[in-house]
């Protein structure tokens, strides 16, 4: 019993938890019309809120407006039947096409059936071309032909009747008007012959265009299939079993148990040549693993005690312990195949106007043929004549290949990209990247390594360096920051132990730092902009942090609370990080395509400048934004959209002075008594300060590219969101909700990739859109002057609608344009 299966979107948060989305396999679909009928009987079955039909995938998503009920669910798959269409799950389309009979696929049969049949009759059009009259009696082609019309054609004739009661047309339709019209001459000529008079009848026509159209839908569903190669290879990552080891309790040797057993904290062993079956950590041993399939990281990665480790990827040399993390849908690889079928499920904008013009497709082209039919009997033509003319209108003109065109390079283009690393969650978000000219980088994470390092800690007079590094690792214990991290990994370097509640009270500063209380002191370590707002006199540390800071240092102060609530700075903490490698020929890259490149930085000027020059940019042209809030990128990319390089009130704009001195600040928060005159002015390190211009270039597609949680407000105001993962465990689940691509591997080279297989995959798009219009506008006037017969009308039909798809898997060729 075929059953539907419930999907959730990982990157769509839902306005209820009512709601739901259920995927359907649809059976017997040919045309873009097919995809317009079966959408409108969906939406109009109650609970139903919104449905998308792929042709390319036959297959439906059907959005309800409540929760989930056998009522619902049966009524849905009712409707679809009713209309003429085989209601499936989703895993049984793919077993049906499996299936064999004697080693002859059969899907294959009615086509293999059609041909021998049709062959006979299709003879004597061969021996005219060598001079033969190899004409078969009218008794054998009408024993030949009926049973290709009335038999394997009878698929034709039931849609096309669904089609008539739904006062709507599809290719069943016109085909069956037109080849039952083709025999019905045929015969019709054949019972007014005088007996032993040899006629020239048609049933070769309408026997080889049925023949064909079955041959074509099979090219084209054997190509279509291809198009899903992605999905099942993803798919196939998965292994079916895993090896449990004992617990000491309920189990005392390891079992092997199916892999949807496995429960997390579970321990597997993985043996080498294995594929890891669930997410986890490393417990025990070394090894490599590839995560080609994955992340498209050609290089195998070392894994070791506390490494995270990927279901699906396979193990190398090493046999290792797993404890495991994720399982099901929970799992990275799940969350890949959904992100993958919610792309290849979903439309792109461009196919509206496809369905728009299937709606009104099938009627207009049978208007055509009764005009073609009228026209030459006008024009003193025989009725049989005539009526061939207007068969092969009818014929030529099923929009197949239309509503192939644009879901058959949408699958193809996000299956190749997922093969490589670049995760595209919808097709609206592929449609869009194609446009981008200005990308937005974060800087932390996505251009730089995202692990920075305490490179020094510099004390107040009489304070003691190591008292420092043991109040911070208190303060730092509890927190996944960058920074409280490099904290805890330089204490434990020197051999310093912190007990896990050394502080108390610790509270988090959003954007600035944390405070709390270690052994009765009340400390505060957060960014001098902090500093400032608390009031802390930083004195003779004050030059010093400026130093360090031109550096391109991150500089935190660790402050304690005195008398009268007043803050005095104890230390300074410089951090560094570095830049990826191939950051800079990233950037690189996109500035060659005539990109506009800005970082945006939540670090203080000094950093960010630093790395600017490291990566590349341009200050000078106002490329660089430091000192942004988490809740101010999202502003920051709404201006880059207007085309405004002017930072909105309380940001940063940062530019290099001329003649290689340090980056200076050009324009601080209004409220900074250093900044000086916002309208140009002496900058503090010397020089004139150029007057800050804002740059309006009209509207601009930016491309934000971040990796946090802080970066998803930024990421959903993009146009294109791009969430990157980095080394260090993936991107946040949230900034990979919010972005539209999400890049697997922490490489800056993959944003240029995701743009070129955006625009590779829009211009098959309108490749195929601009063939499929052109078939029909060339071939329905060439069928209506008599330049084409029903034969060659159905061999063109047959061809364009395999062609188009043809076309879309030369995608699968892609590769990105930067491999390192």
């Amino acid at each position: 019993m075929n059953t539907l299966t419930a999907v959730a979107d990982p990157g769509v948060v839902p306005e209820s938890p009512e709601l739901c989305q259920i995927d359907l396999g649809i059976g017997g679909m040919t045309c873009a019309s097919c995809v317009s009928r079966v959408e409108k009987v969906l939406k109009k079955q109650p609970g139903v809120s919104g449905a998308s039909v792929n042709l390319a995938t036959e297959s439906a998503r059907v959005m309800l407006s409540g929760p989930e009920d056998a009522e619902t669910l049966a009524r849905i798959k009712r409707a679809v039947r009713d209309a003429g269409y085989e209601p499936r799950s989703m895993a049984a389309m793919d077993e049906d096409s499996n299936e064999r009979w004697h080693g002859i696929p059969t899907d294959f049969l009615p086509v293999l059936a059609g041909l021998l049949l049709s062959a006979p009759l299709a003879l004597p059009m061969v021996g005219d071309l060598f001079g033969k009259h190899w004409m078969l009696p009218s008794w054998t082609q009408f024993l030949l032909a009926t049973p290709v019309q009335f038999w394997l054609g009878a698929r034709f004739y039931k849609a096309g009747w669904h089609a008539l009661k739904a006062l709507t047309g599809n290719m069943e339709l016109l085909v069956a008007i037109g080849t039952t019209a083709g025999w019905m001459l045929s015969t019709w000529l054949w019972w007014r012959a005088e007996p032993g008079e040899m006629v020239h009848l048609y049933y070769e026509g309408s026997a080889v265009v049925i023949t064909l159209v079955l041959l074509g839908k099979w090219l084209e569903a054997r190509a279509k299939r291809q198009t899903t190669s992605a999905i099942r290879a993803l798919h196939a990552l998965r292994p079916e079993w895993a090896h449990l080891l004992p617990d000491g309790i309920k189990r005392t040797e390891e079992t092997d148990v199916p892999v949807d057993e496995l429960l997390p904290g579970d321990l597997i062993t993985v043996r080498p040549g294995e594929r890891f079956p669930a997410d986890g950590t490393v417990a025990q041993g070394s090894t490599q693993a590839d995560e080609s399939m994955l992340t498209g990281e050609a290089m195998p990665v070392p894994k070791a005690v506390g490494d995270g480790v990927t279901g699906g990827a396979l193990n190398g040399e090493g046999a290792v312990q797993v404890s495991v993390r994720a399982v099901g849908a929970q799992s990275v690889l799940a969350h890949i195949i959904a992100l993958v079928q919610d792309a290849q499920a979903g439309k792109a904008p461009v196919q509206r106007l496809v369905d728009q013009v299937a709606a009104v497709f099938v009627p207009v082209v049978l208007v055509i043929a009764l005009i073609t039919l009228g026209g030459w009997l006008y024009v003193g033509a025989p009725v049989e004549e005539a009526l061939l003319h207007a068969v092969s209108v009818l014929v030529i003109a099923c929009p197949c290949a239309l509503g192939l065109a644009t879901p058959a390079a949408i699958m193809a283009g996000t299956g190749v990209a997922a093969q490589h690393g670049i995760l595209i969650k919808d097709a609206q978000a592929l449609e869009i990247a194609h446009r981008v000219d200005t990308v937005a980088f974060d800087k932390t994470g996505t251009l730089t390594v995202g692990h920075p390092r305490l490179r020094l800690i510099e004390a107040a007079a009489g304070v003691d360096e190591l008292a420092v590094l043991r109040a911070a690792s208190a303060l730092q214990a509890q927190s996944a920051h960058p920074l409280a991290r490099a904290v805890l990994e330089a204490a434990a370097t020197r051999g310093l132990t912190v007990a896990a509640d050394a502080a108390q009270d610790v509270q988090v500063v959003s954007g600035r730092g944390s405070l709390g209380t270690v052994q009765g002191a009340k400390l505060a370590l957060g960014s001098l902009r902090w500093m400032d707002e608390l009031g802390a006199a930083m004195g003779p540390l004050a030059a010093r942090a400026q130093t360090l800071q031109d550096e391109g240092a991150t500089v935190s102060v660790l402050a304690a609370q005195g008398e009268a609530d007043q803050w005095a700075p104890l230390a300074l903490l410089a951090f560094a990080d570095e830049a990826k490698p191939g950051a800079a020929a990233a950037l690189a890259g996109l500035r060659a395509q005539g990109l506009r490149l800005f970082m945006v930085s939540g670090d203080n000027r000094g950093a960010a400048l630093a790395m600017a020059h490291t990566l590349g940019l341009r200050p000078d042209e106002g490329e660089v934004i430091a000192e942004v809030l988490p809740g101010d990128k999202a502003a920051v990319v709404q201006r880059l959209k207007l085309g405004e390089r002017e930072p909105p009130p309380g940001l940063v704009a940062l530019a290099a002075v001329e003649g290689g001195t340090p980056p200076a600040l050009l324009a601080r928060e209004s409220g900074d008594p250093a900044a000086g005159p916002p309208q140009g002015g002496v900058s503090p390190l010397g020089g004139q300060r150029p007057a800050p211009a804002v740059e309006r270039g009209g509207h601009h597609t930016v491309a934000m590219v971040g990796d946090g949680v802080n970066d998803a407000p930024a990421l959903a105001a993009a146009d294109v969101g791009m969430a990157m993962s980095h080394s260090q465990g993936g991107s946040s689940d949230v900034a990979m909700h919010a972005a539209g691509i999400t890049l697997m591997r922490g490489d800056p080279m993959l944003v240029a990739a995701a743009l070129d297989i955006s625009r590779r995959t829009v211009s098959k798009i309108r490749q195929n859109l601009f063939w499929a219009f052109a078939y029909n506008a060339a071939g329905i006037p060439l069928a209506a002057l008599g330049y084409l017969s029903p034969v060659l009308a159905g061999a063109a039909m047959a061809l364009s609608s395999v062609s188009v798809v043809s076309n879309a898997l030369l995608l699968k060729r892609w590769k990105p344009p930067v491999q390192r």
